[in-house]
């Protein structure tokens, strides 16, 4: 396997006893990842995408963190926030409206 250029991990609310409750998983951060998924292949990104635990930043879920940059989002509640911070990424910049 290629190692991906960006690596993008998704707040899935998950414990440590594996429950998905939380902030991100009640406001549908798990019904955006085949969205995400979708858009990388459709893109042409050379990225992966990966559900996490609780990132503890609640009070700005659902969260998305982009790595190597290290760009926090906040309140990527929707497909069109999605497509806002990809189209960022393509462009090589930070979609500033939704960063924590």
């Amino acid at each position: 396997m290629e190692k991906p250029e960006h690596h993008i991990f998704v707040c899935a609310s998950f414990r440590a006893d594996g429950d998905g409750k939380g902030v991100c998983k009640k406001k549908g951060s798990m019904d955006l990842l085949p969205y995400i998924e979708n858009e990388i292949i459709d893109r042409g990104l050379n990225a992966q995408i990966t559900s996490t635990g609780c990132m503890k930043a609640c009070d700005h879920g659902p969260v998305m963190v982009i790595y190597p940059s290290g760009h926090w989002y906040g309140n990527v509640d929707s497909e069109d926030v999605v497509d806002e911070i990809l189209d960022a990424l393509e462009d090589g910049e930070v979609a500033e409206s939704y960063t924590i």
